[in-house]
């Protein structure tokens, strides 16, 4: 699992990087940094959902403080 979230994160970041990259080279004046950001997002929100997923079944143990 932990494999898993270190990927999604590289990614994420990854897009975050080329969003900025479109914004600085276009400056705004295509949607590849909208779509970059979509996809960022998306990625996020997956991300989400799979933890908590992970929690509720068990895959991700509960640790006490």
């Amino acid at each position: 699992m932990r494999f898993i979230v270190i990927l999604f994160l590289i990614v994420i970041f990854g897009s975050l990087a080329s969003a900025l990259f479109y914004l600085i080279k276009d400056k705004g004046a295509s949607n590849k940094t909208v779509k970059a950001l979509t996809v960022r997002i998306g990625l996020s929100v997956v991300l989400f959902i799979a933890l908590m997923a992970g929690y509720y079944f068990g895959i991700i143990p509960q640790r006490g403080l």
